[in-house]
Formats: C-alpha cells, sequence, structure tokens
C-alpha cells in the first residue's frame, strides 16, 4: 500500500484534475487558490471558484494535516492515541441554475498509526428538483464504480449514504443520496488495502464526468422567480444539515481547521420561511415525496 505521502500526493493530483474539468465544465469562472497552514502541523489549498456560467459557488478542498488529536476526537474515534495525519479532498457546488442540482463529494484517509488507519469518503447529490432519470443516471455511475471493486459496496455504502445524509428535524433526506463510506479497512471491505487506495481514487477522478453530463442535461433550461426561491429553501436545508450533523464539520472545528475552509460548503445565499408547504401537484411537492430513505432509484 501507498504510504500516507504518496496518498497525499495522489488526492493533490486529484485536486488539480477536478478544478481543470470544472473550470472547462462552467466556461467562464476560474479558481482562486488560498494556501494555508494549521497551526497544529500541516495544511491545504482551498479553491473556490464564484459567478461563473454554471456554477455560482463552489469549493475543492484539499488538505494534509497531522499534530495531536484533541480529546473530544478521541473520544469519538474511540481510540488512545494522541498523534494523527489526515488527508483529503472535499467538494461542494452550488450551480445557480436551479435545474442543475448541489453536488458533495469528499475522499479521506485517517492514520494514527501503523495499525489504526483507514479511508472514508463518498459522493452525493442534492437536487432542488429530483428527476428520476438524472436519479438513475447518477447512481447507475456509482454503481458501475463499486462493483469493480466488490459487489457488496453499492448496496452497502447507499445504504450508509441514505442513513448519514438525513436531516432528522426534518424527517427528510438532504437529497437523492449516493455513497458514503467511513473507517474502510480491509478487514471490514473484504478487499485488501490496494484495492481500497484505488476505490478511493477511483471515485474521485469520477466526480468530473458525471457531474459534467447532470449539467449538461439541465444548464440551458429556463426557470422564473419560484424556481429561484424553492432553490434558496433547499439551500437552507442543505446549510442546516452541514450546521448540525455534519462529521467533516464538526471534526474540522475540533482539530481547528481552517474556518473559511470549513464553511466552503454552504451556499452563497439561501432562505428561510416559516411553515413553507408547496402547493399539491407541483414539481416541489413531487421533490419532497421522494426525499426519503431506502429509495431504489435504478429501479424507480
Amino acid at each position: 500500500m501507498m504510504d500516507k505521502q504518496q496518498i497525499a500526493k495522489q488526492y493533490e493530483s486529484i485536486q488539480d484534475e477536478i478544478c481543470v474539468g470544472l473550470e472547462a465544465l462552467d466556461g467562464g469562472a476560474t479558481f482562486q487558490e488560498e494556501l494555508w497552514q494549521r497551526d497544529g502541523g500541516g495544511g491545504g489549498r482551498t479553491r473556490v471558484i464564484q459567478q461563473g456560467n454554471v456554477i455560482e459557488k463552489g469549493g475543492v478542498n484539499f488538505s494534509a494535516v497531522h499534530g495531536v488529536l484533541p480529546e473530544p476526537v478521541r473520544k469519538a474515534f474511540q481510540v488512545d492515541e494522541t498523534n494523527f495525519f489526515a488527508t483529503g479532498v472535499s467538494i461542494v457546488i452550488h450551480p445557480g441554475n436551479p435545474f442543475v442540482p448541489i453536488i458533495h463529494m469528499n475522499i479521506r484517509y485517517f492514520e494514527l498509526n501503523d495499525r489504526v488507519k483507514w479511508f472514508g469518503g463518498g459522493i452525493d447529490l442534492s437536487p432542488h428538483y429530483i428527476q428520476t432519470e438524472d436519479a438513475a443516471y447518477f447512481h447507475g455511475r456509482l454503481k458501475n464504480i463499486c462493483d469493480q471493486f466488490s459487489p457488496a459496496f453499492y448496496p452497502t455504502f447507499k445504504a450508509h449514504a441514505d442513513r448519514y445524509f438525513y436531516i432528522k428535524h426534518r424527517q427528510e433526506t438532504r437529497g437523492i443520496g449516493g455513497i458514503f463510506y467511513d473507517r474502510l479497512t480491509p478487514e471490514k471491505a473484504g478487499v485488501p488495502w490496494d484495492a481500497i487506495v484505488d476505490f478511493s481514487c477511483t471515485l474521485g477522478r469520477a466526480f468530473v464526468p458525471i457531474y459534467a453530463e447532470l449539467v449538461n442535461r439541465n444548464r440551458h433550461r429556463e426557470f422564473n422567480e419560484a424556481n429561484k426561491h424553492w432553490q434558496y429553501l433547499r439551500r437552507g436545508r442543505y446549510a442546516e444539515f452541514n450546521l448540525v450533523y455534519d462529521a467533516g464539520t464538526k471534526f474540522g472545528l475540533e482539530t481547528n481547521g481552517r474556518i473559511e475552509s470549513i464553511l466552503m460548503s454552504l451556499p452563497p445565499q439561501a432562505e428561510w420561511v416559516y411553515d413553507f408547504k408547496p402547493e399539491a401537484g407541483s414539481a416541489e411537492a413531487q421533490t419532497l415525496s421522494l426525499l426519503k430513505q431506502d429509495i431504489d432509484w435504478l429501479n424507480l
């Protein structure tokens, strides 16, 4: 298996490839980069793209940090070791057109020592308007990637995503899910370390072609003020999940991470309307009816 520095280098390359691909997809805006250092050790590259032809706000972040693991995180991870290393790439894209979905992905590696180490990550889609053919495409691509490594990956990781990306206080999912995995080791995955590394990198490199297809299907669709209003309400739900439940946000805050990078995932504009209820039979009501766990998007 690659060592931790080699994994970090792979992730750096994936960040570069994704940024090039997204700039080409947008066709207007370019990424602005900020290099940062973490007080406790390590650092990263925050890259943000804004006000483009497609992307209203997006970020593709890379980090490789190390140091002393704070006590709350040690308790959460149920470990005794104090020194850690963590590296990863995280992406959130908020499009301007309400018919283009929000997308999120992260791939990450965490190590305490030669015995305690694991991979995590996933990719999920949060359409403002759920279109079942797009959902089937998205999940089909993820299943194909997973099946290259293990027939158990897709059903296991899809179920994990359904459970994880759930806004409990709203009793609705954040979107249509995707795949999510955590603390992945050979014992847990049933495949060797090298295959897990390859899976992580393959997922990372699949981000641009998957999202490009969804963008190009919808980027020229006309929309009105009511569609934008609904988009802002759905962005509000997205913000609620990230601030209340997201494990990456909590880890970043607990480990004294860079706040601008941690909160990069928040939308540029969102709304909260008291007790909003969509009109019966509307596209908005249809979307709400599909924000449920355990939907088989491949056979809907």
